[in-house]
């Protein structure tokens, strides 16, 4: 039988399979260390549902956690998945205590269904308790002599990147393309243009999340890989064959965490989320390569985290309010629409 369903409408039914079957896999394997499904008799035990790059750092800071007189008595499970499938998963009533989420666009998702409050980003740190940017992944010795985001156009480069559908992190990096493109937004049909050619002549589509992209580029995939700083600098440390570029001009990224409002221990929940803000959480999360939110914390980790010449904000292309719709519509987003051109 002749498939005639639209390409744009394949595709997206194709991507809510891949998130579902994403995050049940998650599911199934919580991260060994990170609490257990089966709390003991007489202790609470929380569920922390989080996009996938960040387990390196719940499993540091899990332990560190229990370990405190907040923590005392109290069990964590971690669950990961691609930002877009974990969203879903609690809007359709996964438990969970604490969400964790690439982007910022998916976590609005979850406070226009009160799933979060609505002012979970009214703190000092706006719900961001630690960061990246935006960054490249290249094979030893840098071979073809990746700078730069313009240096993803060269004739026959193979790029790896999650897919900004899904993933959060995903999104990340077409941003930070499309900032370096169009200079921080001032040309907009510049970004755009990029976007373009970066995905229909460069990217090969299809990993879910940066991990799957990651393990990928490790097997011998693509020339580069387009992932958040705290994935590449996991890549270097567990890879001989790879090193990571900074871009001089690139994106900040901004995670979002917040206490699920249906969670049965509400209290618990905000003690684990205020904890990820402690000196001792900003360390341990620094060591797994994330930036730290906390001003003194992040002063002792600059010589870790380089500089770029230049880095943008989310807030400096217009905001995610104006951005996601423009670029991630379902049926009309720029980025959705060259990803259908892509995959039809």
């Amino acid at each position: 039988m002749t498939d005639t369903t639209a390409p744009s409408r394949r595709w997206r039914l194709l991507a809510v399979v891949l998130v579902t079957i994403a995050l049940a896999t998650a599911c199934s394997n919580p991260t060994s260390g990170a609490g257990s499904a089966d709390a003991a008799e007489g202790t609470v035990s929380l569920s922390v549902l989080a996009f996938t790059s960040s387990a390196a750092g719940w499993n540091a800071s899990v332990p560190a956690f229990s370990d405190t007189d907040a923590g005392e008595g109290v069990t964590v499970k971690t669950t990961y998945g691609p930002s877009s499938g974990v969203a879903q998963a609690v809007l359709d009533g996964t438990p969970a205590d604490v969400v964790y989420l690439a982007d910022q666009p998916n976590m609005d998702r979850l406070a226009q269904q009160k799933k979060v409050d609505p002012d979970w980003a009214s703190g000092r740190y706006r719900g961001q308790p630690f960061g990246s940017i935006a960054s490249l992944v290249v094979r030893k010795g840098n071979p073809l002599q990746i700078r730069s985001w313009a240096d993803l156009l060269h004739p026959g480069v193979e790029v790896l990147a999650a897919n900004p559908i899904l993933s959060g992190s995903g999104k990340w990096g077409l941003m930070a393309g499309y900032a370096s493109a169009s200079s921080g937004g001032r040309d907009p049909q510049a970004g755009i243009d990029y976007l373009n050619k970066l995905i229909l002549e460069h990217i090969n589509v299809g990993p879910t999340t940066v991990q799957e992209a990651l393990d990928l580029f490790l097997a011998g995939r693509g020339d580069v890989l387009i992932a958040p700083e705290n994935s590449a600098l996991d890549a270097e440390r567990h890879s001989p064959d790879v090193e990571q570029v900074v871009p001089p001009q690139t994106l900040r990224i901004d995670n979002q965490v917040a206490v699920v409002s249906t969670s049965a221990h509400r209290d618990k929940a905000t003690s684990l989320v205020e904890y990820l803000y402690t000196p001792q959480a900003q360390r341990l999360w620094a060591e797994a390569g994330f930036r730290p939110a906390v001003p003194e914390v992040a002063r002792e980790f600059a010589t870790a985290f380089p500089k770029p010449q230049t880095l943008w904000t989310i807030d400096d292309l217009g905001g995610w309010d104006a951005l996601d719709p423009k670029f991630y519509d379902p049926e009309n987003g720029i980025i959705t629409r060259i990803f259908d051109e892509a995959t039809s």
